[in-house]
């Protein structure tokens, strides 16, 4: 039971970090100078940007978490330890900083994801610490406190998690931020499947002026949506799909989500109408592949191949067995 909770806590945290990914205004842990070369896919220029600062000073926090996210967002594992090696040397660096305590809970995590059970395992404290460490040195980090309750809600107390904890952070936070405690406790009502109760606390935050809660409920009208739809609860799905993409149609989720609504119903043309809309936002690799699947079961062979080729192309890497599928399938249209 304990390696069972180890490994969905790691899964868990990594698919966190991919939705922050595709929503970088919610990002805390990025200098505004960053963070709009980041939205804008500028990765070169962030590279480049993020070398010229730590060539004239090297310990700079901003530059060293931007070098971090970028090892994240590129998806190779065999460069997770440079990114391990980025964050720690912010944190000694600049032991006061809450985002480097943030960046190394990212980048642990998605190891941990990476690495299996065991990893895990082994994992499992250093994320804790991370995300603890960065709310202790900045009350206000919203995401760092967001990242600490997902550690909580998904980690036996053997490895310091429990619901008792995620409820009191969740206290805690609402006096220091109540509109977020309100979407921190809906993401936990969303866990406890209490899926109205959860949908009417979202809809009720106003986000209009913090683009760092505004990415916190579109996470979580997306987290929502796509638990309506594996419980085949369609229409509820398409109600929540269809307020994110009223609310937020700059962003790709709503449109990705309701594709997959679509798509789980057998309706592949229509999925890919909405599946187009999301790449016409923000391409992404598992939109591509997904987009291949419907194309292959409407017996598009030359589009889905060619939808596949891209999905394989795309950073971040698909998960190791997405592409192992994707590749399978190639060979079968191919063959």
């Amino acid at each position: 039971m304990q390696r069972s909770s180890a490994a969905i806590l790691a899964t868990s945290l990594a698919i966190s970090l991919t939705v922050s990914l595709s929503a970088l205004a919610s990002q805390s842990a990025l200098a505004s100078d960053y963070l709009a070369l980041f939205k804008a896919k500028k990765y070169d220029e962030v590279a480049r940007v993020a070398n010229a600062k730590l060539s004239v000073e090297p310990n700079n926090a901003d530059a060293l978490i931007a070098k971090a996210k970028l090892i994240l967002i590129e998806g190779k594992e065999s460069r997770l330890d440079e990114a391990a090696k980025l964050a720690e040397q912010c944190i000694n660096a600049n032991p006061s900083n809450s985002d480097c305590q943030e960046s190394l809970g990212e980048v642990l995590g998605t190891k941990a994801m990476r690495g299996g059970i065991m990893s895990a395992i082994g994992y499992a404290s250093k994320i804790r610490h991370a995300f603890q460490k960065a709310v202790e040195l900045n009350p206000q980090n919203i995401e760092a406190r967001s990242s600490l309750m997902e550690y909580y809600m998904q980690a036996p107390s053997i490895a310091g998690g429990g619901k008792g904890k995620a409820e009191k952070l969740i206290a805690e936070t609402a006096k220091i931020n109540p509109a977020a405690s309100t979407l921190m406790q809906a993401k936990l009502d969303i866990a406890d499947e209490k899926f109205s109760k959860a949908e009417a606390a979202i809809l009720s935050v106003n986000t209009a002026n913090s683009e760092e809660l505004s990415g916190m409920q579109a996470n979580l009208l997306q987290s929502l949506g796509s638990n309506y739809v594996q419980q085949k609860k369609y229409t509820d799905a398409s109600r929540v799909f269809q307020e994110s993409q009223q609310r937020f149609p700059d962003k790709q989720g709503g449109f990705y989500g309701m594709a997959r609504n679509l798509q789980e119903q057998g309706k592949h043309k229509e999925a890919i109408t909405f599946f187009e809309k999301a790449l016409a936002i923000d391409a992404q690799s598992y939109t591509y592949y997904r987009m291949g699947q419907c194309l292959q079961a409407l017996s598009d062979k030359a589009k889905a191949i060619v939808t596949f080729e891209k999905a394989l192309s795309f950073k971040p890497e698909l998960p190791k067995k997405i592409k192992e599928d994707v590749e399978a399938q190639l060979k079968l249209l191919k063959g």
